[in-house]
């Protein structure tokens, strides 16, 4: 028996929109990273990139539970002694929700050159219009609202 390995066009991918207006983030970021990835599909391969496009609106409006906004942290460092930087995660989301949206799917999906190619698949956008229309996006809830 043979092993079935699917042949990947990057120009038959779906385009899907979701809105993360009141939606947890953690929750949001979930299902955004099992698009990416593919899992949702039947032709799924590890060491492949069959997932789809996701474009995601209303970034800015994203919640979180409990009390991460003061006590999670996000750090970088510059590169300098004591260089050490970090912003909490409510000034991140108010700074930059795209960023942190971002960087919540990046951590789901694998560490290597594959999840960099598959995050190039992810558009976030703060507010509720985007510039992909032509692409003839789908409308996917989010399962994490409330």
């Amino acid at each position: 028996m043979k092993t079935f390995v699917p042949k990947v066009d990057p120009n038959n991918r779906d385009w899907v929109v979701i809105d993360l207006n009141d939606a947890i983030m953690g929750r949001a970021a979930v299902q955004v990273a099992t698009i990416l990835r593919g899992k949702h599909k039947p032709t799924f391969t590890p060491h492949l990139d069959t997932g789809d496009h996701v474009i995601c609106i209303n970034a800015s409006n994203v919640r979180v539970t409990g009390n991460k906004l003061r006590q999670t942290f996000r750090y970088r460092y510059t590169g300098y002694p004591g260089g050490l930087r970090s912003i909490s995660l409510g000034d991140q989301i108010s700074r930059n929700p795209e960023r942190a949206f971002t960087l919540a799917v990046r951590k789901m999906l694998p560490k290597n050159r594959l999840g960099r190619k598959m995050l190039k698949k992810l558009h976030v956008y703060a507010g509720a219009e985007h510039p992909h229309s032509a692409q003839k996006p789908q409308e996917l809830a989010v399962a994490g609202k409330e």
